[in-house]
């Protein structure tokens, strides 16, 4: 499945428990049409809120680009013993440490520590703090329901199949190991044949370091005890800082293209860190959030988290329009169709699009689509926002 597969399944997050009532939902539709420079074409509602769904993501994808900068990479913490030959790492909220990204940082300490035997593999998840609930996530064991953390491997989740003829579960994913040990019982429990299951708290602490093993062994590398939680040395001789392969803006792409609700909130919880202190809570997350929607004169828009999750968040098709203008430099990041660059939002009775429409001369008109409870003629206005501005440039 790979990485796009599971970035996929964790992204209909916004689809579980979306039917909750709630008794202050608006309604109606939003919907703000502008020329390149923001000057509004057409609008009905534009000063009302709507609870906007995944479109909430364009925002947070321009604070996480404002408060790290397109070329940040997230950092691993480690250090080795070479007494005790016990190996430490301290993960930094890392929203995309999977398989692909623990396997070049199992090398990069082979290399670095020149490592011939490890004893145990210690991992420091402290840098977050702990049961942190996301408003709009649920407690299910579904992908969806994936939880955040400061060192969280392959999203919290774990892969699995069932191959008939070996008669035992495998991985579908051929760089990541087949579940073992106490991350088959849950595989079991699932009563599942196929699919990829949220692990629970105990396990996603301790599943990073099942893979740093899986990989250091691959590499010829002897580890002769455990994976364990605990704190990274505060006088560590020797760390080592391993930066992840993926830069901010492929982080950003990663989650605008599959609408990945864990790495939006794993953006706003690491912003809070950086911004507030350690560990990183959701208030924290929140403040920084709140900040830079009032540098960007957001005054009066509503955010509960960072992913669009929570029905609480409520902003108006004027305010996203702002944040589209301010977005426009990284209008390549978003999904793009041979006639608009977007990004979609969907909650039970609640249905929302913006983007740019495409127009001659490279040309993009922001364009901003909100419904709720009436989502019924979505495609009739998308076709009526593309059908004004074919107009508009004929006249």
């Amino acid at each position: 499945m790979g990485l796009a597969g599971a970035i996929l399944w964790i992204a209909l997050a916004c689809l579980p428990g979306a039917g909750l009532a709630v008794p202050d939902m608006p309604r109606g539709m939003g919907i703000v049409l502008a020329q390149e420079d923001g000057q509004i074409i057409y609008s009905r509602n534009a000063e009302q809120c709507f609870v906007p769904a995944s479109t909430l993501k364009v925002f947070t994808a321009l604070a996480a680009l404002d408060h790290f900068g397109p070329d940040y990479r997230f950092p691993v913490k480690a250090s080795y013993d070479p007494v005790s030959q016990d190996l430490y790492i301290r993960g930094m909220g890392d929203p995309i440490f999977i398989s692909e990204a623990i396997d070049l940082l199992a090398r990069n300490l082979i290399r670095h520590f020149h490592l011939e035997s490890v004893r145990h593999i210690i991992l420091d998840n402290g840098y977050f703090s702990p049961d942190i609930q996301i408003p709009g996530t649920g407690n299910s064991r579904n992908p969806y329901d994936a939880t955040t953390g400061a060192l969280c491997a392959n999203f919290n989740t774990i892969a699995f199949q069932w191959n008939a003829e070996q008669k035992h579960f495998v991985s579908p994913e051929p760089q990541t190991p087949a579940p073992q040990g106490m991350f088959l019982t849950p595989v079991r429990a699932s009563g599942q044949k196929r699919g990829r299951i949220l692990l629970s708290p105990r396990l996603q602490g301790l599943y990073p370091g099942f893979l740093i093993q899986h990989y250091l062994e691959q590499a010829g590398v002897r580890v002769t005890g455990t994976f364990q939680t605990g704190a990274f040395p505060s006088q560590a001789q020797s760390i080592h800082i391993v930066e992840s392969p993926y830069p901010m803006t492929e982080v950003v792409r990663k989650l605008l293209k599959y609408s990945n609700n864990f790495i939006a909130n794993q953006l706003m919880l690491t912003m809070g860190a950086q911004h507030q202190g350690k560990p990183a809570q959701l208030d924290k997350g929140m403040v920084v959030l709140r900040k830079f929607a009032r540098r960007m004169g957001l005054e009066d828009v509503s955010l509960a988290e960072a992913s669009g999750l929570s029905r609480k968040n409520r902003i108006t098709p004027v305010q996203m329009l702002k944040i589209l203008s301010a977005f426009r430099p990284y209008i390549h990041l978003l999904r793009e169709t041979p006639e608009e660059f977007y990004k979609t939002g969907t909650l039970s009775n609640v249905r929302s699009r913006v983007g740019f429409i495409k127009g001659r001369n490279k040309k993009k008109y922001p364009f901003v689509v909100f419904l709720n409870q009436q989502t019924k003629g979505y495609e009739k206005i998308m076709a009526d926002l593309i059908q004004r501005i074919h107009r508009l440039e004929s006249n």
